[in-house]
Order: C-alpha cells, then structure tokens, then sequence
C-alpha cells in the first residue's frame, strides 16, 4: 500500500481500528497522549509516534479518533502539534464524535492552512471497531471521499456519503440520539419486567426473538443479565455526545423531548460515577427511580 496513515487517539476505538489499518498492509504510525496505549499496536509492528508533528511530518493522511473538541485542537495547535508538521495539501480525516458547527469551524481553519478536513464519525462501537464493521458517516469533498474508499473499508463495512463537511457529524447526531434512546428503552423495558415478577433472561429472550431484536440489544444481554457493564462504549461518552445532541438542537431550533428525558439519565450515571461502564449501565439508573 502506498499510502501512509497516521492514527492519533489509540483508545478502546481507535485501537482496533488502527489495527484494522495495519492489518490490511497500510504503513501506519500511531500518537496517543498516554503513550503506554499505543504498545499493542507497536508490538503488531506500526511505528510509534512521539508527537502530533512527527505523525504529521511521516504520513500522507492523518486520521484523529479522540475524545472531542478540547483533544482535537491540543493535538492540532500545541508546540509540536499536526499544523506544525503538516504540509500544504495534506489531509485529515476526523473521526472523533463532534458537533456539526464545531465540525464546520475546524474545515474552515484547516482550510486557511492549506489542509482538507474529511468527516467521518462512525456508527458501532468496540466489537464493531474490532470486527471491522463500523459504518462510516462520511462528509466533505465527495471525490476525495471516494479516493479514501480503501482506508475507510478496513475499518467500516460500509461508507455512507452524508454530504458537505459537517454532514457526517449531523448523521452522527441523529444516531447516536437513537442509541441513547434504545437503550434506554430496553433498560426501562427490561426493569418494568423484572418488578412485575418476569424472569430477566426470559424478558430478554422475548424482545430478542421479535421484530424488536437488533445488534445493539443482542451485545448487552450478558451485561443486563449479570448486572456487570464492561465498557464497550462508556457512559462518559455517551453524556458527551447528548451534550453535542442537546446544543445542536438548541442551534437549530430543534425540539427533541424524548432524547432530554434519556439524556437526564445518563447524567445521574455521571453524578453516581458510572461514567467509566458501559453504557448499559443506565439500566441501574432506571432501577433506583423511586415510583
């Protein structure tokens, strides 16, 4: 393969879609702040980076997986951040979870820079990253977009071309609204079950046999059977990304009622330090509302 991929944010999705990459024979060079995360993948044979500015300098294309504005601009404005490396001409592929304006602001930067932005949020969370098969949300330039196609295929089974820079953000928005929202419901579900006298598994076992089964409730059964929530995608993460739902919202004179009542759940998760479980965990909220 002869183009060479940096990867900065090596974290529980950026791992393995970084291995994903290198698997398929790109040469990659990864940065991660915590530089311990990125040893996995050094030992897998990628080359490790010491600074943004050295991953910027190395590659051809710089892809950011991160946790959200605050990560993204350290890494691009520091001393010896990505704008310090980069040359004209050069490429970011922002796959971090943003809010569209903030996506839409950084296109404008870079561009003053001389450098694309390419948005692409994905849909999935660990188990897709690790299976390769996150759906890519895809915004900018649509030829560039399609040059990439090889790169995201790696990582997604499929790219969804949402539009200018900033639609893929606004696509991730909307699904990830749906994603508190589910489960959330199936939480609710499986609680209301379990009061009325309903076995747990046989709750479960119901909703998954129907037209109301799907991926994501099929990954949570072992957690909500158990009551024990190892972090495929953190509650942390999802309060974060109800922030940017709720803000957008509010910028667009959007009403969302439903997503405000789920969104209020996860920040008594927060406010009880659950933030580093699984986003199942909403389900212990549900059970401690007194009636």
């Amino acid at each position: 393969m002869s183009t060479r991929i940096g990867f900065i944010g090596t974290g529980i999705m950026g791992q393995p879609m970084a291995r994903n990459i290198l698997k398929a024979g790109y040469e990659i060079i990864v940065y991660n702040r915590t530089q311990e995360k990125t040893g996995p993948l050094a030992r897998d044979g990628a080359k490790v980076g010491m600074s943004p500015m050295e991953v910027a300098e190395w590659s051809d294309v710089v892809i950011l997986m991160l946790t959200g504005p605050e990560a993204i601009d350290s890494v691009l404005g520091d001393e010896d951040g990505l704008l310090r490396g980069m040359s004209k001409g050069g490429m970011i592929i922002n796959m971090s979870t943003v809010a569209p304006a903030y996506t839409r602001s950084l296109a404008a930067k870079l561009e003053t820079n001389g450098i694309v932005l390419i948005d692409a949020p994905v849909s999935g969370s660990r188990k897709p990253a690790e299976d390769g098969t996150l759906i890519i949300l895809a915004g900018g330039p649509q030829e560039k977009i399609k040059r990439l196609e090889s790169v995201f295929l790696t990582m997604g089974k499929r790219i969804v071309y949402c539009g200018e820079v900033g639609q893929g953000s606004g696509m991730k928005m909307a699904v990830n609204l749906l994603l508190a929202i589910m489960m959330a419901g199936l939480s609710e579900a499986v609680s209301l079950g379990e009061r009325l006298g309903l076995n747990t598994e046989t709750v479960l076992e119901t909703i998954l046999s129907g037209p109301l089964g799907c991926g994501l409730f099929n990954l949570k059964v072992d957690m909500l059977k158990n009551n024990v929530f190892p972090p495929q995608f953190p509650l942390k993460h999802m309060a974060k990304d109800l922030g940017f739902i709720m803000d957008t919202a509010d910028e667009n004179g959007i009403s969302i009622q439903v997503g405000k009542a789920a969104w209020q759940l996860y920040q008594k998760g927060l406010e009880k330090g659950l933030g580093d479980q699984d986003v199942a965990v909403v389900k212990m909220m549900i059970d401690s509302i007194d009636n």
